[in-house]
């Protein structure tokens, strides 16, 4: 594309006032958006810090400013500072120039500094929370009743970054501007929406469907005796009555609301403590600073607005754009038929009624002082009707699909939606496009051998630079609802050596390299049997073998001279890479975990134990990273359909296109939720009403949730964006065809896959490179690598290392409240000497002596059993289980190191060491040795 088209010409041409474009796929949104940018840069009166262009990726944002050099007077270094950036970027930048105070208008007494960590990754920002739950529990017990049905925490963060993302936000007292009204629901908005699908249907002859939906009511539920009947929900019309839908909205939710307050507020406090932000957090203050402080909100104020993908904007970034904008020169430009990121709380409603909500949220941001002072009328909309993707074929098929139900008994006014739809046309010549849909008990089998008959043949032909040519692998693309799918493709394909890549997001933690990891970091720690067991069996130990080792503990000596020299290292990413060089993995899986691991060590303070748990939760959630395997010289392209958004291909595979897989039927309820209709909710409450405590069902949420419109339309637009990323030719597969496909007016032939031939054998393909960064450490230790193992050799008698684990852990569970009762003489003496002790008591702390020997830098680290801080001194005390005091000359080189550590932390008090023989109930002071004797053994 070289010249604009009438429609393009006039988006580049409308530079003043409030216009929406709907960019429809493959249209030139980005060929007119930067034109137009350009237009507006060249104006003499203009410079680029007057115009803010927001864009969604970082990619995007590269790509823009590139594409303007090209078409302005301005050089790369001109737009180098130039506001061409993601909302959560800009928001970084204003709060690094201007929010330092923004949490105090929340009435939080800490201000944000610009070192803050911003934590970009999900899994980061779970492992962060959890660590946070735990110490919010254990400071709120008035809240125990709600947590207690709350199984996963991460919901909980869950909900919050969702109220975020609708500019719900707590301050110290209540609720920011109107946060708590948001959070109990909107009555009216209910009653319409059902409404709409409480009509009786065929003539009033046949329930609504709502009834419908309400006969499982209560299936598998447990209520409380307060709920209502089945009956009386449903009623005895073909309609459902709307009164107990009313009773069940106007519930005393009080507990919840302050629960939510006191988890949000919390947890803002804890991270800044933290010293990070997450993505949620940069819109929030962003946005209370740009409320509060009206000469910030004048010194930002933009002359042009221009925000690109707006289907995928939320609330906020909605405000934040009518809060940054200085005029009505507000340009949106997006297609709601591919909003498809609600799950990242996008709200497709921002485009389809922009004009409503640029009302209503300029409304409310006036509501106690003026800040939107332009117009926000009239709005002229832009329509980009030429496509310079697909056929029109594929154009008019794609169409089809969002107005195709996503179940049988789903009732779709195709008609409305129809209206909604700007159709497109296609610039394409090409007029022998191939629509197919395939079933096949063998689907995966079916993919490829349909792979290997469409390459090379003449009856899939592509058009290129005006000439047909035969379709190569490179030249198609597998896409898929989910990730599984893609998985088992690559491994099958793997198998017949057929040139596939993948595109996108990669489970990294499910494969081998992750496995192994987590098994010798289970060593490390106190979960050293499950560890052992997989380290045994991937040896190739038997089962009787491997019961029989862990029973004697007799550990082959290379394995404990392995762990040994693991537990020396301070840097998890070289104990990720020993492990990894143990095991020959080197390929740019084990680069990227190392990167994950080091990264997740460095913006959190992850113990070894809490290493695992991140490695094991990632394992659990399939948590997936951006991270593409690069086709090859000629390789087929496999990739989710949101990884594909914005992509194109001459050949498209829909893949998978499977009964509870598309849409899929995974997603259980959350503990609590978030709707703008009916609010914060819990899904179960915890009661004692029958004198044993358990977890009920709530019958209001049931009620209210099945009141809720279902969420097929963003599946629809799901397939939309997948149709039109083919340019030439769309096929369809699936095993047991869901509705969708059943429903699109194309036959669904029986497919007999047959295996690829051993031609595509020979084809070349890359392989994936991810940089990791070197990192520097000093030399690790731990206390015991200081100690003489020879002490050890003439002890004849002994209770194993499972008793002393025993022992400790006992120590740990009774001084947090867990357990109170001992089983054996040795825990008897460990409640007896915590009873005794006066202060505040710290349970296993890891510590770090950083020391020099020979000019080398070491780091000595270890696990403090017991420490108790007074105002005038602080006892270190560790717990033995031997029988005897055979090596107490050696615990004294493991003691000195905590008395240093310990000493540093309170250079004001007395520091003493001892050591606990449980067997006995004694405690026997030590004499620490000094830092240099401590070099001189590590010498």
């Amino acid at each position: 594309m070289t010249n604009p088209n009438p429609s393009q010409q006039r988006l580049i041409d409308s530079t003043d006032g409030l216009y929406l474009v709907d960019a429809g796929a493959g249209t030139g949104k980005t060929f007119s958006v930067t034109r137009r940018y350009s237009a507006i840069v060249d104006q003499p009166s203009v410079e680029p810090e007057d115009v803010v262009l927001i864009t969604f990726t970082r990619n995007a944002a590269r790509e823009m400013k590139d594409r303007i050099v090209s078409h302005s007077s301005y050089t790369t270094r001109e737009l180098a500072d130039a506001p061409i950036q993601t909302f959560h970027s800009l928001c970084s930048n204003i709060l690094d120039r201007y929010g330092s105070n923004a949490p105090q208008y929340l009435g939080i007494d800490d201000t944000l500094s610009r070192s803050s960590d911003v934590i970009e990754e999900s899994a980061i920002e779970s492992s962060l929370f959890a660590e946070f739950i735990s110490t919010f529990t254990d400071s709120c017990p008035e809240h125990h009743p709600i947590l207690r049905v709350v199984t996963n925490p991460g919901e909980l963060r869950s909900v919050l970054n969702n109220l975020a993302a609708r500019g719900i936000f707590p301050t110290k007292d209540g609720w920011y501007r109107d946060g708590r009204s948001k959070l109990l629901g909107d009555l009216d908005g209910l009653l319409d929406a059902v409404e709409a699908v409480n009509q009786p249907r065929n003539g009033g002859r046949k329930q609504s469907e709502l009834k419908k939906k309400l006969y499982r009511y209560g299936k598998d539920s447990t209520f409380l005796p307060d709920a209502l009947s089945k009956p009386t929900v449903r009623g005895n019309e073909k309609a459902v009555p709307v009164d107990p839908i009313k009773t069940a909205f106007n519930s005393d939710r009080s507990d919840l609301i302050a629960f939510i307050h006191d988890l949000y507020f919390s947890y803002l406090e804890f991270a800044l403590a933290r010293n990070y932000l997450t993505f949620s957090m940069l819109q929030l203050y962003t946005f209370v600073l740009l409320c509060e402080d009206p000469d910030t909100r004048s010194e930002l104020a933009f002359e042009y607005t221009m925000i690109d993908e707006f289907q995928d904007t939320s609330e906020i970034q909605f405000k934040l754009a009518l809060l940054l904008a200085g005029t009505e020169n507000i340009c949106v430009v997006g297609d709601w038929k591919q909003s498809i990121y609600s799950f990242q709380y996008a709200t497709v409603e921002n485009i389809t009624q922009f004009g409503d909500r640029l009302t209503q949220f300029t409304n409310e941001l006036n509501s106690n002082h003026t800040r939107i002072t332009y117009p926000t009328t009239p709005v002229e909309t832009i329509e980009l009707e030429q496509n310079y993707r697909s056929t029109q074929e594929i154009l008019d098929f794609a169409e089809h699909a969002l107005t195709t139900p996503s179940k049988k008994s789903e009732s779709i006014d195709a008609e409305s939606i129809r209206e909604r739809i700007v159709h497109l046309f296609s610039n394409s010549t090409y007029d022998e496009t191939q629509i197919e849909a395939l079933q096949s008990q063998d689907e995966t089998l079916a993919v490829l051998s349909k792979i290997d008959e469409i390459v090379g043949n003449p009856a899939y032909a592509i058009e290129q630079d005006g000439d047909l040519i035969e379709p190569s692998y490179g030249d198609i693309a597998v896409l898929t609802r989910t990730h599984d799918f893609g998985r088992e493709l690559l491994s099958v394909a793997e198998e017949y050596h057929l040139p596939v890549a993948y595109e996108g997001g990669v489970e990294l933690f499910r494969s081998d390299a992750a496995k192994r990891l987590l098994a010798w970091l289970r060593i490390l720690e106190s979960d050293a049997d499950r560890g052992w067991s997989l380290v045994l069996e991937d040896a190739g130990y038997g089962m009787s073998e491997i019961k029989h080792i862990l029973k004697k503990e007799a550990y082959p000596t290379e394995m404990i001279e392995f762990r040994d020299a693991l537990a020396s290292l301070t840097v998890v990413s070289s104990v990720a890479r020993r492990v990894f060089d143990r095991y020959g993995h080197d390929g740019p899986i084990a680069d990227a975990l190392v990167g994950q691991i080091q990264s997740a060590h460095d913006q959190t303070t992850m113990t070894i134990g809490d290493l695992s748990q991140y490695i094991k939760t990632n394992i659990e959630n399939g948590n997936t990273y951006d991270i593409s395997t690069p086709a090859g010289t000629d390789s087929v392209t496999v990739q989710t359909i949101h990884a594909a958004k914005g992509l194109e291909y001459p050949i498209v595979i829909v893949a998978n296109m499977n009964q509870r897989k598309f849409p899929p039927s995974g997603g259980g309820p959350t503990a609590i939720s978030y709707d703008s209709l009916i609010g914060i909710r819990q899904r179960y409450l915890y009661d004692d009403v029958h004198s044993q405590p358990h977890q009920y069902d709530n019958w209001r949420y049931d009620l209210l949730n099945k009141c809720l419109p279902d969420q097929a339309d963003e599946e629809r637009r799901l397939l939309y964006v997948a149709i039109t990323r083919a340019q030439q030719h769309v096929l369809f597969t699936a095993q047991e065809p869901n509705q969708f496909l059943t429903d699109l007016p194309v036959p669904i032939d029986e497919y007999e896959p047959s295996e690829p031939t051993e031609e595509t054998q020979q084809t070349e393909q890359s392989t994936l490179s991810v940089p990791i960064p070197d990192v520097e450490e000093p030399v690790g230790y731990s206390p015991h690598s200081l100690m003489a193992e020879e002490v050890y050799e003439s002890v004849t008698e002994g209770r194993g290392m499972d008793f002393g684990t025993q022992v400790h852990e006992f120590a740990e569970d009774y001084v947090a409240g867990i357990t109170t009762e001992p089983t054996n003489d040795d825990e008897r003496a460990v409640v007896s000497l915590i009873d005794s002790l006066t202060g505040e008591i710290h349970m296993e702390e890891d510590v770090y002596l950083p020391l020099t020997a020979d000019g080398a830098d070491v780091m000595v680290r270890g696990i403090v059993d017991l420490f108790c801080v007074h105002d005038d001194r602080v006892e270190i005390i560790d717990f033995k289980t031997d029988l005897s005091r055979y090596a107490e000359s050696e615990y004294q080189k493991q003691l000195s190191v905590y008395y240093h550590v310990i000493r540093s932390v309170y250079p004001d008090r007395q520091v003493s060491v001892e050591i606990l023989y449980t067997a006995t109930g004694e405690r026997q002071p030590i004499e620490p040795l000094s830092k240099n004797d401590l070099e001189e053994l590590i010498k």
